[in-house]
């Protein structure tokens, strides 16, 4: 059997100088200019939309007639073409959430340049912890080298990489490799067996085995304290700050002392659940999640004028313990690396599994009581922790196959491409 290509990206960390950072923001402020001619011209054209051929055209004769955009690269201003009818691609795949493109304002978009071609690049390792990467027009800059890159360390994996991306958060400039490399069919199924998760809050993943997965909170009490602090600083300053009026510079810094906080601790818990659905991917052959609608658990309970909400901060309060959990992610990874590794990811119905007894089957409302679950089942009364006994009533569910390997899996809808020109 054919070797099957497998694409995968690998982040590392810029070691970039003041100066280096300067270019690299001022190619991504330019890199909006032709996303934001692009969605003008492309929706706004006559009524219709525009061709391929017709958007590429525009953007060079932007880059003719605009000094400054000369900044941005060739290369990643043509990527820019590619990205945004990707976006649109994705927009209209039933298959993905993503919102509908849109202009891209200065302050509200991530900064980010692509390097579409990998020859640019000329990748070198210099030692143990640092590699040396080649940037269009910023030069020659040193990355953290925490994992081998396909097909450039002898004895790694084999493969290349065919482009990057820079991308910027809260704590700098980062670089995102896109890797490709082959690997061999697999002939058999996963060995393991099947397991039933159930995602919480209390306990973050509870196992039909009776085990859990769980994790310190992303935050220390002093950063937790650090970050409580900031935020009574910045809405002080932005409730005493003249309205349509630009933030000085010592609210824009608390703005981003709060923003790496959070950065911090959303790269724990990435750092968590990848570590954690490796381990659970490599287990079992069959993993059963429920099938939760996670954008209609985090609405908002304010309500109306007309019908006011009840219990409105303790829902925000639930609300954001649901989003800092990230539910929705630990799902993708287990997709990919079950999938990897022969094993296939359910999902089930969610109706009824956290108060429903998985030895009898009776269901109540009163059958569970916080993390207690005591069937109210005279001729059962089956007592132990409610996530396990959702965990268990989940394994027992029949659903759909999400991912997975030959028949196990369920074929994706291919992407719909973007509307042609009338």
């Amino acid at each position: 059997m054919e070797s099957v290509k497998q694409t995968r990206a690998h982040v590392a960390r810029l070691d970039l100088g003041a100066e280096q950072v300067a270019v690299l923001d001022g190619q991504a402020h330019t890199a909006r200019v032709p996303w934001n001619l692009l969605h003008e011209y492309f929706t706004f054209r006559q009524g219709r939309f525009a061709t391929l051929k017709d958007c590429d055209a525009a953007i060079r004769q932007a880059r003719r007639e605009i000094d400054w955009m000369g900044q941005l690269p060739a290369q990643a201003a043509q990527a820019v073409l590619k990205t945004y009818r990707q976006a649109w691609a994705n927009f209209l795949n039933p298959d993905h959430l993503a919102t509908r493109p849109t202009f891209k304002g200065r302050l509200r978009t991530r900064l980010a340049v692509d390097v579409p071609q990998a020859r640019d690049l000329q990748i070198k390792r210099v030692n143990r912890r640092w590699g040396a990467v080649n940037l269009p027009k910023v030069g020659r800059v040193r990355f953290r080298w925490t994992k081998d890159l396909p097909g450039l360390t002898r004895g790694g994996p084999a493969g290349r990489i065919t482009g990057a991306r820079l991308v910027k958060d809260a704590h700098g400039w980062q670089i995102v490799f896109r890797t490709q490399t082959l690997i061999a069919p697999r002939s058999a199924v996963h060995p393991g067996h099947t397991v039933g998760i159930d995602r919480g809050i209390t306990v973050a993943l509870a196992l039909s085995d009776g085990t859990m997965r769980e994790h310190r909170p992303w935050l220390t009490g002093g950063e937790k304290e650090h970050l409580r602090r900031l935020e009574k600083t910045s809405a002080r300053r932005r409730t005493a700050r003249p309205k349509k009026t630009r933030p000085s510079g010592r609210e824009r810094r608390t703005y981003d002392q709060i923003a790496r906080l959070r950065a911090k601790a959303k790269r724990r818990a990435v750092d968590w659940q990848h570590r954690t659905t490796t381990e659970l991917a490599g287990t079992f052959a069959v993993i059963k999640v429920e099938n939760l609608s996670i954008a209609n658990m985090v609405r908002s309970a304010k309500g109306t004028i007309e019908a006011p909400g009840r219990n409105v901060a303790q829902k925000a309060g639930l609300n954001r313990s649901i989003s800092g959990e990230a539910w929705g992610r630990t799902v993708t990874l287990l997709e990919y690396k079950s999938a990897g590794r022969g094993g296939q990811v359910v999902k089930v119905p969610a109706a009824g599994t956290s108060q429903t007894c998985h030895r009898c089957g009776h269901r109540e409302a009163t059958n569970r009581d916080g993390t207690k679950f005591a069937c109210r089942n005279p001729d059962c009364g089956w007592v132990g922790h409610a996530d396990t006994n959702a965990a268990i009533n989940i394994k027992n569910a029949v659903g759909t196959p999400v991912s997975g390997r030959g028949d196990l899996g369920v074929t994706r809808s291919a992407k719909r491409q973007p509307p042609r020109a009338a």
